[in-house]
């Protein structure tokens, strides 16, 4: 299990003069409003703690306003935190001194902004190794490490081109090189694709996506696009007027909210793109085991159920297909005991992870239920249709019954 690379405990960013009674009217619950009032602070981050693994894309996100950059600002200390504990590899940074904060700024930790924070006068190879020359390392191998760079975020062959003379998904291009360069373990990205054209923004989450899967950095990336968020997450933070709401997988915050905000926040998302088998299925579901029962025995616990289909495993667990009441009742009624017979093996089965989606199609080709598997084949449960036509169309069990029932009258 990855460790925690970065710690986050109660921390409070409070902007204004009058920080301490600002801080003393939050304790007594007072709202922002109220205290932006009477002291002309305002609450940026409100009692943040999170934590975040090593090697993970850990996505804070939000609205305008919800403090998700302020947050992550606090991480390198370009703000400075009112109260509260930053730890990066175990040390607090929350008080450290400029002097102490400059070689995890240079070796830790490294920002990516959203307006590329390029110099309009150094070539694409100077901007790359602009960090680098500033730790004082020779231009040989500052510019060696600046290709290299180049190389991982695709831009060979604009070493010397002036940076106002590439597109915007260019320059943030330049912007990552520069970042990598300096080999931090911590990429800190702020809303770092939000300025570029939709087409452009797609294809740099695709490029980060590919180059994570390669160089297994921390990141911590803010966005106030659900969509971003749930495609580039491990684990995403919602934040809202200074507080964090929810922290989670995207699968775990659409399919349990904390609360009301968060439950509005992703109302709207294509759940069949996030859902994955292993959320919706009913596990430990009655089963048919091969060699140990007979028809009688499945009948009768079939009917008890109400079900007219039942998997089939062998001795180990292993998915060897399906049986059917209809079946069952013609083997009881020709007088023989064992089922091998009427075992159906060309069933449709998934993985845990395969997501709706990709299980919708496969309505088309079954009557039955989908049966979940691990790699081994081992049976791990079952997915009625209903529920997979619950998550597609967003309509609740009633509804769902109610459209089948009129079909079947039809």
């Amino acid at each position: 299990m990855n460790k925690n690379i970065i710690e986050i405990n109660k921390l409070f960013l409070i902007f204004g003069r009058e920080r301490n009674k600002a801080f003393r009217m939050l304790m007594k619950g007072k709202c922002k409003s109220e205290i932006l009032k009477e002291t002309g602070c305002t609450i940026a981050v409100n009692d943040a703690s999170l934590s975040v693994k090593k090697g993970e894309i850990f996505v804070i996100m939000g609205l305008s306003g919800s403090g998700k950059s302020s947050l992550l600002r606090c991480i390198n200390r370009l703000n400075k935190p009112t109260f509260g504990e930053i730890i990066v590899n175990g040390r607090d940074i929350a008080r450290a001194t400029e002097e102490e904060l400059r070689p995890v700024r240079r070796k830790e930790l490294v920002m990516v902004f959203q307006h590329f924070g390029l110099l309009p006068h150094y070539t694409v190879l100077q901007n790359i190794a602009f960090g680098l020359e500033l730790q004082g390392m020779e231009k040989a191998e500052r510019e060696q490490k600046a290709l290299e760079s180049m190389h991982l975020v695709g831009l060979e062959g604009y070493g010397k081109q002036m940076v106002n003379e590439l597109s915007g998904g260019m320059q943030q291009r330049v912007g990552l090189a520069r970042a990598l360069a300096n080999d931090p373990e911590i990429l800190l990205m702020d809303e770092a694709f939000s300025a570029l054209d939709p087409l452009i923004r797609v294809q740099m989450q695709d490029e980060l996506l590919a180059l994570q899967s390669k160089m297994k950095k921390t990141i911590v990336f803010i966005t106030h696009d659900l969509e971003e968020a749930i495609k580039l997450g491990d684990r995403i933070a919602i934040m809202c007027d200074g507080e964090i709401q929810q922290i989670g997988t995207s699968e775990e915050i659409l399919t349990a909210p904390a609360n009301d905000y968060v439950r509005c926040f992703v109302e709207n998302v294509d759940r069949s793109r996030i859902i994955t088998a292993s959320s919706i299925m009913v596990d430990k579901p009655l089963v048919a085991r091969m060699g140990k029962e007979g028809p009688e025995a499945l009948i009768r616990k079939m009917k008890e159920r109400k079900l007219t289909v039942l998997p089939v495993v062998d001795a180990d667990g292993i998915l060897m297909g399906e049986v059917r009441l209809n079946d069952l009742i013609r083997l009881r009624k020709e007088r023989i005991l064992v089922i091998d017979s009427i075992v159906r093996s060309e069933v449709h089965s998934v993985l845990g992870d395969t997501v709706v989606e990709d299980m919708l199609p496969l309505m088309t080709k079954t009557n039955s239920p989908i049966w979940v598997v691990d790699e081994k084949r081992e049976f791990e449960g079952v997915i009625p249709l209903s529920s997979l036509i619950i998550e597609a169309t967003g309509k609740d069990k009633e509804e769902i019954n109610e459209i089948i029932q009129n079909a079947i009258e039809l």
